[in-house]
């Protein structure tokens, strides 16, 4: 395990200056990688229709794009990222969304809402 993970599972692995989405891109299931640095902020929502609960992979309104999660509507909280100077917002989900919330609440520069 490297140094550097804080939080690592099925869907995401946080480290100490990035975050990586595990099967973001449809169809090829690639990664993508966000640099805290590139990072405005980040809600932290109860799942709804209105915000992703349903969406396991892709968008369904071209301002928010989801990594495949096919228990979405099963997870106790949905984080949207928004990303400076960028439209298309990331709506994740994690498997352990209290400490994925408490490492995120400690990392400088990340405002949560």
């Amino acid at each position: 395990m490297e140094e550097n993970i804080l939080y690592s599972d099925k869907l995401v692995v946080i480290k100490d200056d990035e975050i990586s989405f595990h099967n973001y891109y449809f169809p090829t299931f690639f990664d993508k990688t966000v640099k805290y640095s590139e990072v405005e902020k980040i809600e932290i929502l109860k799942p709804t229709l209105l915000n992703g609960k349903y969406r396991y992979w892709g968008t369904g309104d071209f301002l928010h794009w989801y990594p495949m999660d096919m228990r979405r509507s099963r997870r106790e909280v949905i984080f949207i990222l928004y990303r400076k100077g960028k439209r298309i917002k990331i709506g994740f989900t994690v498997e352990d969304a209290e400490k994925v919330t408490e490492i995120l609440k400690n990392k400088a520069g990340i405002r949560l809402n």
